[in-house]
């Protein structure tokens, strides 16, 4: 991959500025360096005092860090923004209605589209979910799909986080930093709004409520406390939406209903928005050892009369080697051809594919099918010789456990740097809500960029930082 081949969004592949970005750049020329450096100072400042930190796992003990904010908008247009809502829509109606297939008939695999074993040998398939019909028939109410861009009108998903997406509540205080640090910004530009996504996904979840709720239905976050390393964003999100944030001890089951605790006794729950897995998530029916669930949940689920938002078993869409399939997925449930590209993928499970992959690893981006955060995964060509041997080891030994992609030549967006504007890699995470019969794309998502030069891994715990994406008005 060379300089000529990377798509600047702001710059384009000819250094000819895009018109997304014409009015923020004819503001940038007329600011002064030091007022800047100063306002990216006062973010740093305002992220520090909000807490808006993360947790770093170790060797040691967990390391909390704040999030590095880049005060450079990543801005998309809106015919732009309008390609990509309508293929992630059509993304997203296809893994509900495949995670639906998959925990009932499985005519897909009947239809001989994807192989019986992918699904039956997989560690995310939940037995306990066969037969059971979740509330409005929603699997996955929170799902971030992430973009990569390597052209203009190029777009393609990378993974796809159906399980438990995370990176909201950064999104939303990227957006209220940049208002306050320059609301002069707003007033100029025509940027789509992201506040109301609380109240979004309030209205998305009670939507989702099972039918012995009665009147409003009673909404909780249920984290696994404070040491995880997104429990920002489950307080803050339970403040945002007005609703309680519970721990697994907060909870019991009362008369065949999950209640919480509270000061005049339990109080029935109607929607649990979980941030626990699976294996957590309820000791009698899954590990015993845990002390972050619930005792006896599931049964409270399967008898209907709570939603678990998401609900158990979608981590099988998460599935990397799921993934390498979504084209047939979104073909074979919806009809359509995708609009959405997926990045091509060998399946190390493959004989073919394994000898290919180990033939060419030093070009080759190899990842853990259920890896997240960027761990566990070698980018080939920056990788050096003795990753690459160690790669070629764990290949050989767990050939099912790998996927692998070629290097995309990700796009950049400047950053402000010492020299002024500086290039670097992002993706993009946008958020999507889904309640019976209705999918909302909130106008943006979370921008995740690489710091470092020449970086192409652009998660927090991998040292990548954040900016505002600003989706414009048409």
């Amino acid at each position: 991959m060379t300089t000529t081949d990377i798509f600047d969004e702001m710059w384009g592949t000819d250094g000819a500025l895009r018109e997304p970005y014409r009015d923020f750049h004819s503001w940038f020329d007329q600011e002064d360096p030091a007022r800047l450096r100063a306002k990216q100072r006062d973010a740093d400042e305002l992220f520090r005092l909000t807490g808006i930190t993360f947790n770093v796992y170790g060797k040691a003990e967990a390391e909390e860090r704040l999030i590095p904010f880049d005060i450079i908008p990543r801005i998309i247009s809106g015919a732009e923004w309008y390609r990509l809502s309508r293929g992630i829509e059509q993304r997203v109606r296809a893994i509900n209605a495949f995670l639906h297939d998959i925990y009932h008939k499985q005519e897909i695999v009947k239809a001989g589209r994807i192989p019986e074993k992918m699904i039956s040998h997989n560690d995310a398939f939940l037995p306990h979910m066969i037969g059971v019909e979740p509330p409005g028939g929603v699997y996955t109410h929170i799902v971030g799909i992430d973009l990569v861009r390597t052209g203009p009108g190029e777009f393609f998903v990378l993974e796809d986080n159906a399980r438990t997406p995370s990176g909201v509540s950064y999104m939303l205080e990227n957006r209220e930093t940049m208002l306050q640090m320059f609301p002069e910004l707003f007033s100029q530009n025509r940027v789509q709004s992201v506040q109301n996504y609380p109240a979004n996904l309030r209205r998305s979840l009670a939507a989702c409520a099972p039918e012995s709720a009665s009147g409003d239905p009673v909404v909780a976050v249920l984290t696994p406390g404070i040491y995880n390393s997104a429990y920002f964003e489950h307080a803050f999100l339970a403040d945002q939406m007005g609703v309680e944030l519970v721990e697994g001890h907060d909870l019991r089951v009362v008369d065949g209903r999950v209640a919480m605790r509270t000061t005049c006794g339990y109080k029935p729950i109607d929607v649990l928005y979980r941030r626990v897995d699976d294996d957590f998530l309820d000791p009698l029916n899954f590990n015993p050892e845990s002390a972050l669930g619930v005792p006896g949940i599931m049964d409270v689920y399967r008898a209907g009369n709570i939603t678990v938002a998401n609900a158990p078993g979608t981590g099988i869409a998460d599935d990397k080697a799921i993934y390498s399939y979504m084209p047939e997925i979104v073909e074979f449930y919806t009809g359509e051809r995708p609009l959405l590209k997926n990045v091509q993928t060998w399946r190390c499970s493959e004989p073919e594919a394994l000898a290919y992959v180990l033939d060419n690893l030093e070009e080759l981006v190899v990842k853990e099918v259920h890896g997240s955060g960027g761990y566990g995964m070698l980018i080939g060509p920056t990788a050096s010789k003795k990753d690459i041997a160690a790669f070629r080891r764990k290949l050989n030994a767990r050939p099912g456990n790998y996927i692998a992609q070629p290097t995309l030549s990700l796009s950049t967006v400047p950053i402000f740097s010492r020299a002024g504007l500086s290039p670097r890699h992002v993706d993009l995470r946008p958020f999507v809500l889904v309640s019976p019969g209705k999918i909302h794309v909130t106008p943006g998502g979370l921008t995740r960029v690489a710091l470092k030069k020449g970086s192409l891994v652009v998660n927090s715990s991998q040292g990548g930082g954040t900016k505002d994406t600003w989706v414009l008005e048409d």
